[in-house]
């Protein structure tokens, strides 16, 4: 199975690209289902906000009950977890129980495809974060949980290897070519494929993030995917694709091309 969305699908700048001019907030995950066709979003906002269980509530009454959804950890998971002071690793209990606690509708509906953690650029692979990891993977007891990762020296089969050990998931990226970043590599280390496409802009490090992810893949570049996606759905349970080229819609555009791609 291979379910094809974007990170994502309630944004201003849609409205008049890829929604109605006129639509209403409220309406857009509908309109993201029906009219644009996709069965899978990421929810990304939950980085930012950890929301209550009544939001995912609301979503799944909005979506068909084969509709998934993938959820984004919240940066006190991934991006917070270290004291100022003495960089060491703090305990970070409470917020992993609020996030489990949100997320409990989905998982209990069937209704959550992956936790996906997104680490920044400074986590590096070191022995500590690999002991994160691996307390992370616990704490989510039987959740899927897929791991992002945005600092080159995670490239490498040891990473891979843990991975599989551990049953974490890996995320393939395909993102600028600038050195010190993840390059693109299609490989998976449990049932679940989960691929995420950032663009390709080269102005990443110094660009806000609106700029940052402002880049519409070609049809060229998008066929080029097509094989490693179908090789790596032939070898798991399920594959996600997921763009995440969001600005002004870009990424709905090249998830439907996608879709046409794999028919």
């Amino acid at each position: 199975m291979i379910k094809v969305g974007t990170s994502g699908f309630s944004f201003p700048d849609w409205a008049g690209n890829i929604y109605p001019q006129n639509i209403k907030k409220a309406d857009m995950l509908e309109y993201y289902e029906k009219q644009l066709g996709f069965s899978i979003t990421e929810i990304n906002s939950t980085y930012y906000t950890i929301p209550s269980q009544k939001s995912f509530e609301g979503m799944m009454r909005k979506t068909s009950k084969s509709f998934e959804f993938t959820v984004k950890a919240h940066k006190s998971l991934t991006h917070e977890i270290r004291d100022k002071e003495t960089e060491k690793i703090v305990d970070n209990n409470e917020a992993f129980e609020r996030f489990l606690y949100a997320v409990e509708p989905l998982r209990r509906e069937g209704r959550l495809t992956a936790i996906l953690a997104q680490f920044p650029y400074c986590f590096h692979a070191t022995k500590d974060n690999y002991e994160y990891l691996q307390t992370f993977k616990d704490r989510l007891a039987d959740m899927p949980l897929v791991v992002e990762f945005r600092n080159y020296w995670w490239h490498n089969e040891r990473s891979l290897k843990f991975l599989r050990e551990n049953h974490i998931g890996y995320c393939i990226v395909d993102e600028p070519k600038l050195k010190g970043l993840m390059p693109y590599n299609p490989a998976i280390t449990t049932d679940i494929g989960y691929f995420r496409f950032h663009g390709r802009n080269t102005n990443w490090f110094d660009a806000p993030t609106s700029v940052r992810y402002d880049y519409l893949y070609t049809q060229d570049e998008l066929k080029s995917f097509v094989p490693d996606i179908r090789n790596i759905a032939n070898a798991t349970r399920k594959t996600i694709v997921m763009f995440n080229n969001c600005h002004t819609g870009k990424a709905a555009r090249n998830a439907r091309e996608m879709i046409e791609m794999l028919k």
